[in-house]
């Protein structure tokens, strides 16, 4: 018999703390940097971010997605036999956020651990996770974008400052003997990583370069635009599928323009895109399973629908996954 895997339940979290543009543009005036509802709008489709507080860690918003998502799947933390969590802002440079997960979860001796792929993290990480599944190296994993990207911005830089915003998401995933993920496709090139990084290290108790975000936009959207193309048709293609399947389309939440876009490349109304950055601002590797999961619980998306989730992120790295939810 064949082995598939399934997603069984969904969570998400958001930080209290809520900024819209307005507050966001206030706090910066105070330092002399200029922005308005309006820019921001105009440029991104974003109205409002979530910020964590100080001692808030990625593994503190994990916690409660996760939570969440195994509450939805009527599953307990002992049932779980694989964590992967996929962030660019982890608690600390070792041990893994997912390890720092799973003794915060109550879970112990499972094999747990972190994903780098950025924005494309979650991509990477349920790819990952269905394969291990298909293999029979687990049966039960939970798998989340967690990110305070709050950290890493430069507030005194207005046209990165105003993308981000800090927030987790989850997702079971269980073996299956019916089809769930259908298929999947992942890249990475890294001659693009000058046009999106974060250029710091820590050597010697010190920070070697810059630790704060960095992103050339114009190049990074004409880029994304034609690999998420490229890539969901590329899955469709291994599913056996067309345009037409697709239910809903959930790309990673970054900039309304380059979802939009994505959307009509592939000949799907805007009516079937998932919209969630206007709320959340670009959370990254967050950004999709948190836009699943309000669309879940929103009743907009159902049992049986058809998904196409999408990511794109520095490295570059970039993917998507077809499933039949």
């Amino acid at each position: 018999m064949t082995t598939y895997s399934r997603i069984t339940g969904t969570g998400s979290y958001l930080p209290p703390r809520r900024l819209t543009n307005a507050d966001l543009a206030r706090e910066l005036a105070a330092q002399g940097i200029e922005t308005s509802d309006e820019w921001i709008v105009e440029r991104t489709g974003i109205q409002a971010r979530h910020f964590a507080a100080p001692e808030v860690c990625s593994s503190d918003l994990a916690l409660e997605a996760a939570r969440n998502a195994l509450q939805a799947a009527g599953r307990s933390a002992s049932d779980i036999d694989l964590i992967i969590v996929a962030t660019s802002t982890p608690d600390m440079i070792f041990p893994s956020t997912a390890c720092i997960l799973q003794h915060k979860l109550g879970a112990a001796g499972c094999p747990a651990f972190d994903v780098q792929a950025v924005c494309s993290g979650f991509i990477y990480a349920l790819t990952l996770a269905d394969a291990m599944i298909r293999t029979g190296g687990a049966s039960r994993a939970l798998v989340i974008g967690a990110e305070v990207f709050s950290r890493i911005l430069d507030f005194t830089d207005r046209t990165t400052c105003v993308l981000f915003g800090d927030g987790a998401g989850a997702v079971v995933l269980e073996a299956s003997d019916t089809p769930g993920i259908l298929a999947s496709d992942l890249h990475a090139d890294g001659k693009h990583v000058g046009i999106l990084c974060v250029p710091g290290t820590v050597s010697g108790g010190k920070v070697l370069g810059d630790p704060l975000l960095k992103m050339d936009g114009q190049a990074v959207f004409k880029l994304a635009v034609g690999v998420l193309e490229a890539s969901a048709r590329a899955t469709l293609a291994k599913a056996g599928k067309t345009e037409a399947d697709i239910d809903w389309l959930i790309p990673h939440q970054a900039n309304l323009r380059i979802m939009q876009s994505t959307a009509k490349r592939l000949k799907l109304p805007l009516d079937k895109l998932v919209v969630t950055v206007d709320q959340h601002g670009n959370t990254s590797a967050a950004s999709i399973p948190l836009a699943l999961d309000a669309s879940v619980r929103s009743g907009k998306i159902a049992r049986g629908d058809t998904l196409m989730l999408e990511g794109v992120g520095g490295g570059f790295t970039w993917g998507a996954v077809l499933l039949n939810f």
